[in-house]
């Protein structure tokens, strides 16, 4: 006879309690216990609850290897009459068998119906290593259980595969939100939409009657930061800092040359380079920037409302004067040819040619934004990230212990957006420039000249030549993020379990995931840079850094300031109506409005920007890990560093933005969330 003392753990989420019958067994050295019901007087395993049973097994089972949950409906005291199924959120379970001697076994999953979990103690370097039969099989059944719950599927043809679900109905409740945030998000958007239903703005198929008249729509709902961009964004320097600390910040780069199709002259931007300085003088001291759009040339447009939809393909060149001087357009082309009808416009210019010209680079902005740094970058790859680490790596492994946190709600979000954002007929296809169509062009262009240091922060900005550049809160905050926090956290969990390059090497459930993202998400594309294996510690370290800074910090940059920067809809337009002008002189302010896009357009863009821009609820910052997947005392020091370090960053980034005229909060790590989860 052998006893335990068994303790449960219930999730505190609605609905995470169970009226079903739970009962174990103990896989151990010497065999499998017969099932052990766990079963109090009245009802166990209420949400939140902590429980203890007494466990007393017929014989000696060795030294414990595995538990084996199994849960079942309560026997129905009528012929013919079942209990309806009845799911639960189980945390963890812990086995004592001594006083101060016992087992962990996290779980933190949902079990559906009647059914069965197997756990595995949470001490990662002994089980994630220990090679027994019985483990090496458990592990390999839950792995294919797993690969045949979550398939990849091809969406678009040259997009990264994704899940195959057609609708989030169709997910397993562990990749879905929660109750509460599901109604959230839906309370949000019904009441969007209602209000801009009552002030009769939803349906209008026609043109904005004034600015004035915008504003209307604009006080729909307000935050400090859609305040300032109203109140300065025909301003110049304003406009050139969205190249900085906007929500497209990785295009702007170093000019050492001017492009051969963009024949800028001296004169043209003497009046901002002052006289007797020459552009060449400037280009040699690194004072020129570019913001190239080309990958916009030629694409697809879209029909709104019967009326064909326009595109440019800009070029912006930004100046720097030496000293703490504000960064400021000098000179914008709006197609990638030069010629008589393709001017150059200038500071210079009629305010109005002006503003036409930087509206049409903001359009760009838009139009490459949404379908490449966010729904590809943004949203695309962390769900490749999600997926391949759901069907890889076993529970056990200390790799899917570190990125479970960081794929949390990935999966329902993106089977949503392509429910309602991105499918035939919905916000993307009916209110956007490009349309789907578009969309996928942009990403398939995008996607044949993504490399891998792309991904990588420090390697970006050392290849855009931005390092030194003033006011680049983006880079700063993303820097502190990427070098002092995942960078060092991780090379502490890395060097806890890979002790060796060797233990890199023969890692072979490490190597699939690593294939099957190289495969699955970059289409097998060798010069897409993307590791297809990993050799040494200091590769995997930059590699799962990347991971876990794509899907937490880089997504907040680029989602969370949606609502701030479209709200007042000329600062980011998200389609034209008229094409770019071909020459100068001719922009009244009723053109300018013609060219913006229709009422409906505006207002269906803005309320999914808004309910994209911030979590409804059931967030989790980063570093913030409620669910103790590792239970040893090494991985959980490091975690706390990593919270204390967190906090440092929060404290300078306050600091600094007190003394902003306009914040840059989007890498505060308080509001970054885990994952990519809205």
């Amino acid at each position: 006879m052998a006893k335990f003392r068994l303790r449960v753990s219930t999730g505190e989420a609605c609905g995470a309690g169970t009226w079903d019958k739970v009962s174990v067994s103990i896989v151990g050295t010497h065999g499998e216990s017969p099932l052990v019901p766990l079963d109090h007087l009245g009802k166990e395993f209420n949400a939140g609850a902590e429980e203890d049973f007494e466990v007393t097994l017929p014989q000696d089972v060795g030294a414990v290897l595995m538990l084996r949950v199994h849960k079942a409906p309560p026997e129905s005291p009528l012929p013919l009459v079942s209990f309806p199924p009845d799911a639960w959120f189980c945390r963890w379970f812990q086995l004592e068998w001594l006083p101060g001697a016992a087992l962990h076994f996290p779980c933190y999953q949902w079990l559906e119906g009647a059914g069965e979990l197997v756990l595995r103690e949470g001490a990662a370097k002994v089980s994630w290593q220990d090679h027994h039969p019985a483990l090496q099989d458990q592990r390999q059944k839950e792995l294919e259980t797993r690969q045949d719950m979550y398939s990849w599927k091809t969406y678009i043809e040259g997009w990264p595969h994704c899940l195959d679900h057609k609708t989030v109905k169709d997910l397993d409740l562990n990749i879905k939100y929660s109750a509460m945030k599901n109604a959230k998000f839906f309370f949000k958007a019904y009441s969007a939409i209602t209000g801009l239903k009552f002030k009769g703005l939803l349906d209008r198929t026609g043109l904005w009657r004034s600015l004035r008249e915008m504003r209307r729509m604009f006080n729909f709902h307000k935050t400090p930061a859609a305040e300032y961009v109203f109140a300065h964004w025909q301003e110049d320097a304003f406009f050139a800092s969205q190249f900085l600390n906007g929500l497209n910040p990785v295009l702007i780069r170093r000019c050492h040359s001017l492009p051969k199709n963009f024949p800028v002259t001296d004169e043209m931007v003497a009046p901002v380079l002052g006289p007797g300085t020459s552009l060449q003088a400037e280009l040699e001291k690194g004072s020129l920037f570019l913001v190239d759009h080309g990958i916009l040339s030629g694409v697809q447009t879209n029909v709104i409302n019967g009326k064909p939809q326009f595109s440019a393909a800009p070029m912006t060149l930004l100046y720097q004067s030496s000293g703490s001087g504000p960064l400021l357009p000098i000179a914008i082309q709006l197609k990638q040819t030069p010629g008589p009808d393709n001017p150059i416009f200038l500071p210079s210019d009629d305010k109005w040619d002006w503003l036409l010209a930087k509206t049409w680079v903001r359009n760009a902005e838009y139009s490459i934004h949404e379908a490449v740094t966010h729904l590809f970058h943004a949203h695309l790859i962390p769900e490749v990230f999600a997926l391949a680490t759901l069907r890889q790596l076993p529970q056990c492994h200390p790799l899917f212990k570190l990125l479970i946190p960081h794929i949390r709600y990935t999966l329902h979000i993106n089977t949503l957006a392509r429910e309602l954002l991105i499918a035939p007929g919905k916000v993307v296809d009916k209110s956007t420039g490009l349309g789907i169509g578009g969309f996928s062009e942009l990403i398939k262009r995008n996607m044949e000249q993504l490399n891998y240091s792309v991904l990588c922060l420090p390697e970006d900005i050392r290849a855009r030549d931005v390092e030194d550049i003033p006011g680049y809160y983006y880079r700063d905050d993303g820097m502190q993020i990427w070098g002092d926090i995942p960078c060092s956290f991780v090379s502490e969990i890395v060097g806890i379990y890979y002790p060796s390059d060797a233990s890199v090497r023969d890692d072979q459930e490490l190597q699939a995931w690593v294939r099957e993202i190289f495969s699955e998400g970059f289409l097998s594309r060798e010069s897409s840079g993307m590791p297809s294996l990993l050799n040494t510690q200091e590769a995997l370290v930059q590699y799962v850094t990347m991971v876990i800074f794509t899907c937490s910090a880089k997504h907040a940059a680029v989602s969370a300031g949606q609502f701030d920067f479209c709200a007042w809809m000329p600062n980011l337009p998200p389609t034209m109506q008229l094409p770019p002008p071909t020459s100068k002189g001719q922009t009244r302010p009723e053109g300018f409005i013609a060219t913006l896009p229709a009422v409906n357009a505006t207002c269906d863009v803005i309320i999914a920007l808004w309910l994209l821009s911030k979590e409804p609820g059931d967030s989790r910052p980063l570093g913030h890990y409620p669910d103790e997947h590792f239970t040893e005392d090494a991985p959980r020091r490091s975690v706390a560093a990593f919270q204390r370090k967190l906090i440092q960053i929060s404290s300078g980034i306050r600091k600094r933005n007190q003394s902003l005229p306009l914040p840059y909060t989007y890498l505060d790590p308080p509001l970054i969330e885990n994952s990519v989860s809205i």
